[in-house]
């Protein structure tokens, strides 16, 4: 296939790059400038886009995505389908989505799961919303880039599981961080406990995959002094976008609004910008229950 790929960062850039290694024709564009073995630059994303068979875009935001959308659509070929795997909020995935039918084009939102290491790996996991056309376009793809592709549904649908996925992720790694900091006061050896959870109904993939203490569990962020494999400003957006959508739609998620807010102070008045999440875990070690 020709495909452009708008938006060549940590997460677009081996996603790219796989596509390339895969044996398509990859022709790419960011803001910054950006050296991809394989890799076409264009001097605009209308370029890019221009010509392709299908056209993946990877954006900060929604209003950055809706730009972007109003430059390239006009662009691409009729047939053509547009694969964003942006984090955006709903309401941008499905107006982008019009747009590109309206234009002839196929659309899916497409937002992923996995971080940088999945990107590189081609590990990630992708939730699909769009067509049933649509998807049959995008899968071939996804099965490069990725382990796992879900089609959740219309447009909208994929970014709606990944909200709801991330609201779960964030409470979680906050709840396993706390027990962490109460067993080290409580005298519990951090491994005695990780023996026990891990294997009890405490459970979880922050636990048992990602675990937040150093030396405990396999390799983690935690490992590599909370470099980040997803970072808090990340699950910060990713929050926002949850209480965005849990507004609109009149929804409770009294859990997901305190995860924000705890991720809002820790990332913009402490010292967890540019961390990874997990680093929820030493901010507590040093509170009390009296800390402000």
């Amino acid at each position: 296939m020709k495909i452009g790929f708008i938006g060549l960062g940590n997460m677009g850039a081996p996603m790219a790059a796989n596509l390339i290694a895969a044996g398509h024709e990859v022709t790419g564009f960011d803001m910054a400038d950006v050296s991809i073995e394989g890799l076409t630059m264009a001097k605009t994303g209308a370029a890019a886009a221009n010509e392709a068979d299908v056209v993946v875009t990877m954006l900060p935001n929604g209003a950055i995505l809706r730009a972007v959308a109003a430059e390239i659509i006009p662009s691409m070929q009729a047939g053509a389908t547009l694969i964003d795997c942006s984090t955006v909020d709903v309401e941008s995935a499905r107006d982008v989505a019009q747009q590109a039918r309206d234009a002839g084009l196929l659309a899916v939102d497409a937002p992923v799961s996995g971080g940088i290491g999945g990107a590189a790996a081609g590990t990630l996991t992708f939730m699909a919303g769009g067509s049933d056309a649509a998807f049959a376009v995008a899968e071939p793809l996804f099965d490069i880039m990725g382990q796992k592709a879900v089609h959740c549904g219309e447009s909208g649908a994929g970014q709606a599981a990944k909200i709801c996925n991330n609201m779960i992720l964030g409470v979680t790694m906050i709840a396993t961080c706390e027990a962490f900091a109460l067993a080290d006061k409580l005298g519990l050896d951090r491994q005695k406990m990780f023996d026990v959870v891990s294997t009890s109904s405490g459970y979880s993939w922050t636990m048992n995959a990602y675990c937040p203490a150093p030396g405990v569990g396999p390799q983690s962020p935690a490992d590599n002094d909370y470099q980040p494999g997803f970072a808090s400003d990340l699950m910060l957006k990713d929050l926002r976008l949850s209480q965005q959508a849990a507004e609109a739609a009149d929804a409770d998620t009294p859990m997901g609004a305190h995860a924000m807010a705890l991720y809002q102070q820790f990332v913009e008045i402490e010292n967890g910008a540019g961390t990874d999440f997990s680093a929820m875990l030493p901010r507590f070690e040093t509170r009390t229950r009296s800390s402000e």
